[in-house]
Formats: C-alpha cells, sequence, structure tokens
C-alpha cells in the first residue's frame, strides 16, 4: 500500500491551484513572485549575462546554469554530443540547454543549433541574449496550441517541422513530451525521424508509467486519471503532465523506425529497485 503524506498532499494541491489560472495567468504569477528577487539581482548584479530573470523562466526549476551543464554531461555521455553536432532542440524553453552548448558547439567544425518553442517572450530573450553573441544558435517561435502554455494556435499533431530532411544529427526533448498527448507525440517522432539524419540520436525524457501501481502514484508525482494508453495529472489542464503507458510508447517508437538505445529511468516516482539518472525518464533512441 502506498502511504502518502502531508507534504504530498500539500504539493498537489498547490499544483492544482497553478493549473486553474490561465497561460498567461501562469506566467504573470510567477514574475510577480519572483519579481523581489529579480530586482535584488540587478541591485547587485548577481545574474549571469545568459540566465534570464527568475520571473521569466517558465520551464523546469533549480539552478538554471547547473541543471543544463548536467543536460549537457547526459547529451555528451549517452547521445554522442560533440563540436560538431547538429542540434535541433525543441521546446527550446528560455535557453536552458543553449547555454551550456554555446561552451561545446563550434561553428568553424560544421555545429550548429536550431530551437523552436512555443512561448514568444522565451524566443526572443534567447535570440536577443544568445543568438546575438553566438550567430550558429538560432530560435524560432511557433505558436502551437497547448493548455498549459498557450490557448489557441497549431494544433501539434499538424505542425511540419520547419527544417529539411535529415538535416540533424542530434535531437533533444527536455520536459516536452511529458506535456504531450498520443496523437501529438506520434506525430513528433514520425518528424524527428523525417529530419534526423542516418545514426542520428534523439535525446528525450518521459513520465513512463507499466501498469505498476508506484509508478502512477509516489511521493512525487501522481496521475490519478486513467485515459488508456496515458494517465494524466490534472485533467482541466491536460497537458500539465502527462504519463505513457509503456507499451504504448515503445510501440509508437520503434513504428517511426527508431529505435531505443538506452533506458535511463528517473526519481519522479517509487519504482523498485530504480538507481535513476534524474527526476524524469530519459530514452536515447537513435535512427
Amino acid at each position: 500500500m502506498i502511504r502518502f503524506h502531508d507534504g504530498f498532499f500539500m504539493k498537489n494541491l498547490l499544483r492544482r491551484l497553478f493549473y486553474r489560472l490561465t497561460p498567461k495567468g501562469r506566467i504573470l504569477v510567477r514574475r510577480m513572485i519572483y519579481w523581489p528577487l529579480d530586482v535584488w539581482d540587478q541591485i547587485t548584479r548577481k545574474r549571469q549575462s545568459m540566465v534570464p530573470p527568475r520571473g521569466m523562466i517558465y520551464t523546469g526549476s533549480g539552478d538554471f546554469i547547473a541543471q543544463g551543464v548536467q543536460f549537457r554531461e547526459y547529451f555528451q555521455e549517452y547521445a554522442g554530443l560533440h563540436p560538431g553536432s547538429k542540434v535541433l532542440d525543441i521546446g527550446s524553453g528560455i535557453g536552458r540547454m543553449a547555454v551550456p552548448l554555446t561552451d561545446i558547439l563550434e561553428a568553424e567544425k560544421g555545429g550548429f543549433y536550431e530551437g523552436f518553442d512555443v512561448v514568444r517572450s522565451g524566443v526572443d530573450w534567447c535570440n536577443e541574449n544568445i543568438h546575438s553573441r553566438f550567430p550558429h544558435f538560432s530560435f524560432r517561435y511557433v505558436p502551437l496550441k497547448n493548455d498549459l502554455y498557450r490557448a489557441d494556435g497549431e494544433t501539434a499533431e499538424d505542425f511540419r517541422f520547419p527544417y529539411p530532411d535529415q538535416h540533424f544529427d542530434l535531437v533533444i526533448l527536455t520536459s516536452v513530451f511529458t506535456h504531450m498527448l498520443p496523437d501529438e507525440v506520434d506525430h513528433y517522432f514520425r518528424e524527428i525521424y523525417r529530419v534526423l539524419s542516418p545514426g542520428g540520436k534523439v535525446f528525450a525524457t518521459f513520465f513512463v508509467w507499466d501498469n505498476d501501481e508506484t509508478t502512477i502514484y509516489s511521493s512525487n508525482f501522481a496521475f490519478p486519471h486513467d485515459r488508456g494508453n496515458y494517465r494524466l495529472m490534472d485533467e482541466k489542464v491536460k497537458s500539465a503532465n502527462v504519463a505513457f503507458n509503456k507499451d504504448w510508447l515503445y510501440k509508437s517508437i520503434n513504428e517511426t523506425g527508431l529505435r531505443i538505445e538506452h533506458e535511463l529511468y528517473g526519481n519522479w516516482c517509487d519504482r523498485p529497485g530504480n538507481l535513476p539518472v534524474d527526476f524524469q525518464d530519459i530514452l536515447i533512441l537513435s535512427r
């Protein structure tokens, strides 16, 4: 039997209240909460030049630079990132993954970075603060509908990536599939296969559950709403957090022609015998 503690219920209560806000409201609330700290950082000049103000960061938590550096090491160890890599960052956010890659990717060696995201403010910040210094890093705003980040826009399952076939040798998606529904995920796998060069790698994070109760309810997260091949954390905001059934997910991946090379399970749930690498589950795919 899984036992919940007061902290679990408080976390989930705060999440539910946060998800009752509109997408714009969530961003506004974050800016208001972090406004005093951002003012203090500006006065003391403690914030690094390529670190956005805390109130502008709408994805992830924790140390902005440290997390990016940690993932850069994962990209190098598990997905073969090197100075000449041609990288696509799907859901590039406000540059958490891009900033540490500026120390690795070298234009002279053919390396470059392309990122796209559904939040204009993040894309604008990245172009102003990263692309301006590193021209081989480019960021594109794509207004796709997602009830966590946007109230309107084009549907993700109809979106064709604006890049040529076999254009990248590394595609990264950190906390992207965790906010998408099955039809969108299926389509993205097909588009990733199209733009990925033969032998290329995919680094993607998920919440994976395998019909074990401990991967549905845990001390960190809960996905109580069963939709068959996937489960939702919140019915009102379906894209808030999504967990996929392992059998369905692996079948979807294999049907596109992608191959699963590594499974690195995270500590988001209390999976028995789990030796987590990070918070979310990580899959390394290849074409």
